[in-house]
């Protein structure tokens, strides 16, 4: 709900009931909800579109270090399938899953508390302090969980490892690169995050209002559906170099001669060997995953927060 909105309610007879519902966020139980309403719909999002995240990791890791014809999303799908089977297609389901319930929880759950602490500090809530409270959420939740998400890209870049099952994987990670592995890319990670969450929630939130404002649509599924398809357009043409980056460094091997230093050093190294194209490597699949991610997951979250009793996004 934006803050035109709050100041609106405010005036209006049912206001009461609108800070009422604040309050209950507030709570143990509304906390809960709050929170829980955004890792269950980021999840079941991540679960749906998990076979388009997989193929994005396959195609951002073509070619490291060198310029050619890099392979589209349908043919690699089609090798895929061919020499993996099906079942690759779901390679670091569980990490994801375990991720997005933690990580969904609290990129979303942290941003109304972030915007609202905003409005309270400085009385404000436009775009920018949208974008700040985005962020902020999406730095922290990355922050940490990027353990999972180490481990669900090294098991969807290697059948073999299917057979040894997540927790063994940790372990390998730990005694043979030591505990520092599995935060890393934790910096371009943070980063993707911020971008992700800002653009992400920001442009929804500040959409959705432009919308009521504009058109004659109102709170509803066609408003969410409007609002989360440009949002999840937005987002992806900010966050597409930084995924690509994270994804990188994620995957290479403290043995490795010549791997990259950090977040900058690896995107400088991919603009000079693999071109301006390869920071966006796998940028066609990015889209086709989180678009309906970014769809699914508003559309279903508003859903459980009506359920729940708790105030629209």
């Amino acid at each position: 709900m934006d803050g035109n909105s709050s100041s609106r309610n405010s005036s209006l007879p049912g206001a009461f009931k609108f800070n009422e519902k604040r309050i209950s966020a507030s709570s143990p139980s509304g906390a809960l909800y709050h929170f829980g309403t955004s890792g269950v719909s980021v999840a079941v999002a991540t679960g749906l579109t998990h076979p388009l995240d997989v193929l994005k990791v396959r195609l951002q890791m073509q070619l490291v270090g060198q310029r050619g014809s890099l392979i589209g999303m349908g043919p690699l799908f089609v090798q895929v399938m061919k020499n993996e089977g099906p079942k690759s297609l779901y390679l670091g389901l569980t990490p994801a899953l375990t991720r997005s319930l933690l990580y969904g929880g609290l990129r979303l759950g942290l941003y109304e508390p972030s915007k609202y602490a905003c409005d309270w500090a400085f009385g404000s809530n436009n775009i920018l302090f949208k974008i700040a409270s985005g962020a902020f959420a999406g730095a922290i939740s990355t922050a940490l969980t990027n353990p999972v998400e180490v481990l669900k890209v090294r098991l969807q870049m290697n059948s073999d490892l299917r057979q040894r099952g997540p927790i063994a994987e940790m372990r390998r990670i730990v005694s043979k690169e030591g505990i520092g592995a599995l935060w890393k890319g934790v910096g371009p990670a943070s980063v993707r995050a911020a971008a992700l969450t800002a653009s992400q929630l920001a442009t929804y939130d500040e959409s959705k209002q432009i919308l009521v404002n504009w058109t004659p649509l109102e709170e509803g599924f066609y408003l969410h559906l409007t609002s989360s398809t440009i949002a999840g357009l937005v987002s992806t043409l900010i966050t597409a170099p930084i995924d690509m980056v994270k994804t990188r460094l994620m995957l290479q091997r403290e043995s490795v001669v010549g791997s990259y230093k950090n977040g900058f050093h690896c995107a400088y190294q991919v603009l000079h060997t693999e071109g301006p194209r390869g920071l966006y490597k796998g940028g066609f699949a990015i889209f086709a995953r989180l678009g309906p991610q970014t769809t699914i997951t508003f559309i279903l979250c508003e859903k459980l927060r009506k359920l729940a009793g708790l105030n629209a996004i």
